[in-house]
């Protein structure tokens, strides 16, 4: 199995070395995109020793493959999941925005999205925010969580 992991800007990504460690020992591929609000909590060091694979920052980074980067992320996954995932990735998401590597490649995978919103209970009820999980659910995302409780 191989899951490409999107790793957004909040105190949750703190996380993500330890969700990729974890699919590692259970025999999943894992790469991951970072974006730059979520390089300010995790380390592109951390994730990129703990997957083995060099992350992917930048939308237009130098070439590690023979073809367009975000489109063969995107193809090479069977699985992508977004742990944190900020509201405004959620926005972005929903309106199909493609600004960046994780937007951009999530417009380009055609297969299971697996998405854990992560951020304050304010921002969590927010209509907005609601709507735009109603439209990504409605687009066949499915959601993990959120837990209540510490948010780092």
């Amino acid at each position: 199995m191989r899951v490409l992991l999107g790793v957004t800007g909040c105190i949750g990504a703190y996380k993500a070395p330890e969700i990729v460690r974890r699919l590692r020992q259970a025999g999943v591929e894992v790469k991951v995109i970072l974006t730059r609000a979520g390089a300010w909590f995790v380390t592109e060091g951390a994730l990129q020793t703990v997957s083995g694979h060099p992350v992917h920052t930048e939308l237009f980074e130098p070439k590690t493959t023979r073809g367009v980067e975000h489109i063969d992320r995107a193809r090479e996954a069977d699985l992508f999941l977004v742990a944190p995932a900020t509201a405004n990735v959620l926005a972005k998401f929903a309106a199909g925005l493609a600004d960046d590597f994780l937007s951009t490649s999530f417009l380009a995978y055609r297969g299971p999205v697996l998405v854990a919103p992560a951020m304050n209970t304010g921002m969590y009820t927010h209509p907005a925010v609601q709507r735009n999980i109603e439209i990504l659910a409605a687009r066949g995302v499915e959601f993990i969580g959120p837990e209540e409780g510490e948010l780092a």
